[in-house]
């Protein structure tokens, strides 16, 4: 990989990493749903009035913006609001790359190998600890809610396997059209009205910019970047810059909102990076 495409895909796992941080900021003025739909709004409405449909079925597009929209980034922001901390977040969410695996295994009939198997076994080990020294940042339920999330990118990803080569930000943008509209409806029954337009009518000038900014910086530069490194070099070769995310992301809430970091943490935090380093290793392999 050339030095300058290799800044770029440091750029988007800092990015990915990072807005971890501004997630935790924005709940802090927008209920989660709300917050949520907000940016998957942001997303369709003004973006498919410029790009024309994917080459892709209806059922995928409507399947990925509910997998991606409402069951990742809706359990995600549900689970940081108040039962998981962003830095924690950022590496249990990873956890998708197993849930991938097993997913291809079942639906494509992808093979998997004992590397990945042993991967697989190093990060539970990690996660086991994390599950054990879960504390009033972090509980049982944020955990939960996180691998679901993960569980719901995973399932977005086979989506995506399944349609064939589509054009990513396409995609994106009118897979949001179906996800935001049942975001809104989610926050109105959980979170009601009256706290929905509150969230929205108070919203300060910073968090304003936190919402564009999971339009802007997450999902078009971040995932146009990362769809152009993949159009030029193979998945192999960038698909282990991902494992940076969770480092900028306990990093950033570190030293953003001061977010401990105990040995526990760091040990769960380096059992889990060396598991997904392995599977990485073993695509690399096969």
């Amino acid at each position: 990989m050339k030095p300058a495409h290799q800044f770029l895909a440091l750029l988007v796992v800092a990015i990915w990493g990072t807005n971890f941080v501004f997630i935790r900021l924005g709940l802090d003025e927008l209920p989660p749903f709300t917050f949520a739909a907000l940016r998957f709004a942001l997303v369709g409405l003004p973006l498919v009035f410029f790009i024309p449909k994917p080459n892709a079925s209806w059922k995928a597009i409507i399947s990925y913006g509910l997998f991606i929209g409402v069951g990742q980034f809706g359990l995600l922001f549900w689970a940081m609001k108040a039962d998981i901390s962003p830095g924690l977040a950022s590496l249990i969410v990873q956890m998708q790359v197993f849930f991938t695996v097993f997913l291809s295994a079942a639906f494509l009939r992808e093979r998997i190998s004992s590397i990945q198997l042993l991967s697989l076994f190093v990060c539970l080990v990690g996660l086991l600890v994390i599950i054990f020294y879960t504390d009033g940042d972090t509980t049982h339920f944020g955990i939960i809610l996180v691998l679901l999330a993960g569980l719901c990118w995973a399932l977005g990803n086979i989506v995506v396997k399944q349609a064939g080569k589509v054009e990513i930000i396409a995609f994106l943008a009118w897979s949001s059209l179906f996800c935001a509209p049942v975001l809104f409806a989610i926050a109105l029954i959980v979170e009601g009205g009256a706290q929905m337009a509150s969230g929205i009518i108070n919203l300060s000038a910073q968090g304003w910019l936190i919402v564009v900014w999971q339009t802007v910086g997450n999902t078009l530069i971040g995932y146009g970047l990362w769809n152009l490194l993949l159009n030029r070099y193979s998945a192999a070769t960038v698909a282990p810059w991902a494992l940076l995310v969770p480092v900028f992301g306990m990093l950033a809430s570190a030293i953003t909102l001061a977010e401990p970091m105990p040995i526990w943490k760091i040990s769960a935090a380096t059992l889990i990076v060396i598991g997904l380093a392995l599977n990485m290793r073993s695509q690399q392999t096969v």
